[in-house]
């Protein structure tokens, strides 16, 4: 039925590995010795610098930018902090140091700090700390693996193995911690508790839910008033409003209908994405990937996390050894090392440890709709780097070649050419088509109007699919859905074909289609449509890689099994079982 799968926003963590990209510096060569600092005070973001960088941009075809920021520390003992802009930031603006860039999943240490901080607190009573029970800490807390229910700990929250997988299409941007927290019980896990790895952004929902819990206070104004007002940080916010009056956001580019397998680095036709959460007060994503911040403030960040929690005045943030506990490896990330200059990585908290080309690098990565980050240090060096995209589709390959190209510079090590390594990687990694429905399709077990109407899940939340076929007769709430679907989704629906949509608001979607493949058998897409700059013309992403399958035991007794979305770490085994719904990652009941 499906070649494979193509995920729309894979994550709000795309922690890409890769190096740097530079056929040129022949001269450079190892930098024997490197002790505790650099060489040298001198600038790394040199005029030289500055040209290989706008060198890999264009390469990559980008239509968007990157702000960079550098941190290290000289022979003399003091500080350079080193912020820059290169390329656009919107259609007639370039990007500067202060241009706002979404951080996504680098807003997780944000988070995971913030926890750190409660655990520091010795006037909160009872005390908690990194192995404290979240059944004990969170009343609503519950899983539906017993174990990890009575057993998770902080520890396994932020080093995300309780056995839960993604589910990220579960909560939608407006839901609130609380709720989301109260809904977890029901989504299936997909490994045993603390088997391995599973990448979940609820645990750092549920994190970032405690400065409620225990001081009665939002987490966005605790972070703020204990992490981005001591450093210095006032341009870094939660909230798209301040953002977005300043005049400093950046758009997210997107590259519409481009051919990557004829060109890997094709622009299609530009497009500019509405910023993805204009959420105006407190959102569910804010602990996993809601900072918003620029190359300046990043500046300050980088060197408190290689000061070990000191602000530039030298005055204690963060405790040192909260620093060094949520970089201290916890679970395997990548057990092989993806490329001969790279390490197998080790995850922490909001933190992956790892080496390259020899010097041992603490990581994250981030990913939100239209922006990617990357914020890397290498602590014996006293290095630090910030790299931030705005460009949805190689937005993650630009980043790393540009920061692995300023690891070279500042490291002085003869440059690797990863462009051509990246090339090859993105032309093998593009989908083979969608296998279209057969001439030869089946029915379904029941008429597709049977198969319309609403449907549940206790953790998902509810659906109202309804038939878009030519002899379909809608009800109002069909009628009225129909109505937004040809504004909306213009082209999406093929007539030929049956096809059930829901509208479908989670953070990454809006709406869901399925269309007729086979049997009980359907194929799945999911869908965000949003307006561009010109609020006459539309644009939809689509992830249409995904399966719904229905069950039914007549007309009364129906239900459907959606597999492909809830994201399980590698090597996870699919749900197994005799049924649909056993098979199923994600069952929705008919109502």
């Amino acid at each position: 039925m499906r070649l494979s799968l193509a995920v729309l926003f894979a994550s709000f963590s795309r922690i890409a590995a890769g190096a740097a990209v530079s056929p040129g510096l022949e001269t450079q060569h190892p930098l024997q010795g490197l002790g505790s600092h650099l060489s040298d005070d001198r600038p790394i973001l040199n005029a030289h610098l500055d040209a290989e960088i706008l060198r890999i941009l264009k390469e990559f075809k980008t239509p968007g930018g990157v702000g960079v920021a550098v941190v290290h520390k000289t022979p003399q003992g003091t500080w350079k902090l080193e912020s820059k802009g290169y390329g656009n930031a919107t259609d007639g603006a370039e990007v500067t140091a202060d241009t706002l860039f979404a951080i996504g999943s680098n807003s997780k240490l944000f988070d995971v700090l913030a926890t750190g901080l409660l655990i520091s607190n010795e006037t909160l009573s009872p005390r908690i700390s990194w192995t404290s029970k979240m059944a004990a800490i969170l009343p609503g807390w519950k899983l539906m693996d017993p174990v990890a229910t009575s057993e998770s700990t902080i520890l396994d929250l932020m080093s995300h193995r309780t056995g839960l997988p993604r589910h990220d299409f579960m909560a939608p941007l407006d839901d609130d911690t609380a709720n989301v927290i109260s809904r977890l019980q029901y989504l299936r896990p997909s490994t045993g508790f603390r088997e391995q790895l599973q990448y979940n952004n609820h645990m750092y929902t549920v994190l970032s839910h405690l400065p409620r819990a225990l001081l009665n206070t939002s987490f966005e104004d605790y972070v703020h008033d204990n992490i981005f007002a001591p450093l210095g940080m006032d341009a870094t916010t939660y909230f798209y409003a301040d953002a977005a009056k300043t005049g400093n956001l950046a758009d997210g580019f997107v590259r519409q209908n481009a051919n990557l397998t004829e060109d890997p680095f094709s622009q299609g036709t530009v497009r500019a994405l509405p910023y993805w959460d204009q959420s105006k007060k407190g959102h569910v994503i804010s602990g996993a990937g809601g900072v918003i911040s620029n190359a300046h403030d990043m500046a300050f960040w980088l060197q408190m996390l290689l000061m070990e929690g000191k602000s530039q005045s030298n005055e204690t943030v963060i405790p040192a050894a909260v620093i060094q506990k949520v970089a201290a490896g916890l679970t395997v990330s990548k057990a092989v090392a993806q490329f001969p200059e790279l390490s197998p990585v080790v995850y922490g908290g909001g933190q992956l440890r790892g080496t390259y080309r020899g010097f041992e690098m603490i990581e994250h990565g981030g990913s939100t709709p239209g922006f990617k980050s990357q914020v890397t240090r290498f602590p014996a060096q006293n290095l630090g780097i910030v790299v931030m995209s705005n460009e949805e589709e190689l937005g993650s390959n630009v980043m790393e070649a540009v920061k692995y190209r300023i690891a070279d510079e500042a490291f002085r090590l003869e440059a690797i050419d990863w462009t051509a390594r990246y090339r090859a990687k993105i032309a093998e990694s593009v989908p083979p088509p969608f296998l279209p429905r057969p001439a030869n399709a089946t029915a379904p077990s029941v008429s597709y109007t049977a198969l319309a109407g609403t449907y549940i899940h206790p953790a998902y939340g509810t659906l109202r699919l309804c038939l878009f076929s030519a002899n379909a007769t809608p009800d109002p709430a069909c009628a009225a859905l129909s109505a937004e679907v040809e504004q909306n989704l213009p082209g999406v629906v093929d007539p030929r074909v049956p096809t059930l949509i829901a509208r479908w608001a989670t953070i990454l979607t809006n709406y869901m289609q399925l269309t007729h493949y086979s049997g009980n058998t359907f194929n799945l897409t999911t869908l965000f449509s949003t307006h561009i700059k010109d609020p006459t013309e539309g644009w939809v992403l689509q992830n249409s890689g995904l399966e719904a399958e229905f069950e039914t035991h007549g007309v009364e007794d129906i239900g459907f099994a959606i597999s492909g979305v809830w994201g399980p770490g590698d090597d996870v085994a699919p749900p197994q079982g005799e049924t649909v719904q056993e098979r199923a990652e994600v069952w929705f009941a008919k109502s």
